[in-house]
């Protein structure tokens, strides 16, 4: 597949004071799964250095295609239901090249 096809996600979590500990196990169990899926080529997760409590998601995938095929996946529904009681702020970016 060209990379011009390429979809990259950010995502950025600020938990909610005193959750960060429950927010990374549920990202990290979404990485898990995520990293299983069709057409995905990489899913890190990441602390923020400069600021605590931020956690960042970043995805990388064959195309927006895939992209949308995996955020109505199983997991993700079960993902959604998890880490809303731990998050205060939520940010998606979605990026292609340019």
């Amino acid at each position: 597949m060209a990379d011009l096809e390429l979809a990259v996600v950010i995502g950025s979590f600020e938990a909610r004071t005193g959750r960060q500990g429950d927010l990374a196990a549920v990202l990290a169990k979404y990485v898990v799964l995520t990293r299983r899926r069709p057409h995905c080529r990489n899913v890190d997760l990441v602390a923020s250095a400069s600021r605590p409590g931020r956690l960042v998601v970043i995805e990388k995938w064959e195309s927006v295609a895939a992209l949308k095929a995996h955020g109505v996946a199983p997991h993700m529904q079960a993902y959604r239901a998890k880490v809303k009681d731990f998050v205060n702020s939520m940010e998606l970016r979605v990026l292609s090249p340019a």
